[in-house]
């Protein structure tokens, strides 16, 4: 899951080197993972309650999922494509 705002730099460049990569589409599309995005720009109370609920204030925000349930894998601020697809394939349990 995705939290970014449009106003927040490391969310696009994140965005533009990492989440839209094609090693990390292709590792989405591997594992059949759903990518979701909590777009902060507009600073939407359900997102922000979302965010303090792990112990942010803002964005950006980046949750794995486990395919098996529990709780989320929280990745780093900065993100590179290599981290993004490790997360990915870790939590949806398939050798890519």
């Amino acid at each position: 899951m995705d939290f970014t705002a449009r106003w927040c730099v490391t969310c696009q460049v994140n965005k533009a080197t990492s989440i839209d990569s094609a090693q990390v589409r292709e590792a989405f599309a591997a594992t059949n993972t759903a990518f979701l995005v909590a777009d902060w720009t507009n600073r939407d109370s359900v997102i922000a309650n979302a965010l303090a609920e792990h112990g942010r204030a803002g964005v950006p925000l980046y949750l794995v999922y486990p395919a098996s349930g529990g709780d989320p894998v929280v990745l780093p601020q900065v993100l590179t494509p290599g981290l993004v697809v490790k997360a990915i394939r870790e939590a949806s349990g398939v050798s890519l």
